[in-house]
C-alpha cells in the first residue's frame, strides 16, 4: 500500500483513511449529555435512558433536564447513543457537552 503524506488536503479529501490502518484507541470513550425532556414524563425518559447499555443519570432537574454520562468503545457508538437518546419518546433534545478518550 502506498504511503500518503499526512497533510491538510489529504485529510480533507479522505485519502489518509483506509480500513486497514484504523487502529482504535486503547480504553474507551466517555461522554456526557444534557437531555431536555417533557417535565411530566421525566421519570419515563430517565428509565428509558438507564435501560441503554453504558448510560447513567448523574443529574436531574424536575423542570425536565437530565445529565447523562455514557461510555462506549468508539466515537461512532457514542454518536449512535446520542441519536438513540434524541429519538426516545418525550425527549426534546440531547446535546453532547463533554467527550474524552480514556486510555487503558
Amino acid at each position: 500500500m502506498a504511503h500518503t503524506t499526512l497533510n491538510r488536503r489529504a485529510l480533507i479529501t479522505g485519502r489518509v483513511l483506509s480500513a486497514d490502518r484504523i487502529v482504535p484507541p486503547p480504553g474507551c470513550e466517555i461522554a456526557s449529555m444534557v437531555v431536555q425532556a417533557r417535565p411530566e414524563r421525566l421519570a419515563e425518559v430517565e428509565a428509558g435512558i438507564v435501560a441503554l447499555p453504558g448510560c447513567e443519570i448523574h443529574g436531574r432537574d424536575p423542570r425536565g433536564k437530565l445529565i447523562v454520562v455514557t461510555e462506549a468503545p468508539d466515537a461512532g457508538s457514542l454518536g449512535a447513543m446520542l441519536n438513540t437518546i434524541q429519538s426516545l419518546p418525550h425527549v426534546y433534545s440531547a446535546a453532547l457537552v463533554f467527550h474524552a478518550i480514556e486510555t487503558a
